[in-house]
């Protein structure tokens, strides 16, 4: 019988995903039957997926300095999809030439969003270039209206980060996207991000006549400079599958920034 443990190492936290039939995996225990799921359940389980996923995208690429942004036009401003689209792809344009001029890179990720009053705003995540005021020259690539900021955070995650770029829409929202065509409705309920992100991919061992009763029993140790963040401990039965998996993270104590991830990596800016 095999177990194996799947590895998720970002600059300031390593995920642990161990998949296992039985309850503890143990010799003679057999995996669970699959059960009957709800087109209710196959829906949740996909959300659960997107959040999972680009809270690791996140966690690969950007780190707790870098800015969360949130790009809007003049008050009572009802641009159409389409201008939204070509505005939004000048000033990623007039930024990477500005990331360039500084010797960055530009990566983001992104999500237009219809507010409740049927106005559009793009949220976007890029990184904060040291020793410039990267905020300036954001604010300079946008030229259509208003632009705010927030630092993001490595506490937690960034699970409600997350969550947020690929959130589904609630009734009033879907009232105000009933009005635009399909094709621009999937527009506004959808992320992108730039080609040039790295994909998180795990490294998987795989192991046989092993127990995982003693982890489950008594616990997991953290490596020195970690601590286990015990929000992210999740056991269960696969609905899916019917194997029995056990999740976690680790998380620096001191978390480190990209030029000391980068020192660490052998690389430059």
């Amino acid at each position: 019988m095999a177990y194996w443990l799947d590895t998720f190492k970002f600059p300031n936290s390593i995920e642990y995903e161990y998949k296992y039939a039985g309850k503890y995996g143990a010799k003679g225990e057999k995996r669970l039957a699959k059960k009957k799921i709800t087109p209710e359940q196959i829906k949740k389980q996909n959300q659960a997926n997107r959040e999972t996923y680009v809270r690791r995208l996140i966690k690969e690429n950007f780190f707790p300095e870098d800015l969360w942004i949130t790009l809007k036009y003049p008050k009572g401003t009802r641009k159409p999809v389409w201008e939204v689209k070509k505005d939004f792809a000048r000033f990623l344009e007039r930024l990477r030439y500005r990331y360039r001029k500084h010797w960055h890179e530009l990566k983001f990720i992104a999500r237009k969003e219809i507010g409740k009053k049927g106005g559009i705003h793009i949220h976007i995540l890029v990184p904060r270039i040291k020793g410039a005021d990267t905020d300036l020259i954001v604010k300079d690539a946008w030229t259509y209206g208003s632009i705010y900021f927030t630092s993001i955070y490595e506490m937690g995650g960034y699970k409600k980060l997350a969550n947020y770029i690929v959130k589904q829409p609630d009734e009033e929202v879907e009232e105000q996207l009933s009005l635009f065509p399909k094709k621009e409705r999937e527009e506004l309920i959808r992320y992108s991000c730039s080609r040039n992100l790295k994909r998180p991919e795990p490294e998987r061992k795989v192991y046989y006549k092993w127990t995982l009763r003693k982890i489950i029993e008594e616990g997991m140790d953290p490596r020195p400079g970690y601590y286990i963040d015990k929000d992210s401990i999740r056991t269960g039965i696969n609905r899916y599958t019917g194997m029995s998996y056990l999740h976690y993270t680790e998380c620096r104590i001191n978390p480190i920034s990209r030029d000391e991830w980068m020192r660490d990596q052998g690389g430059g800016g």
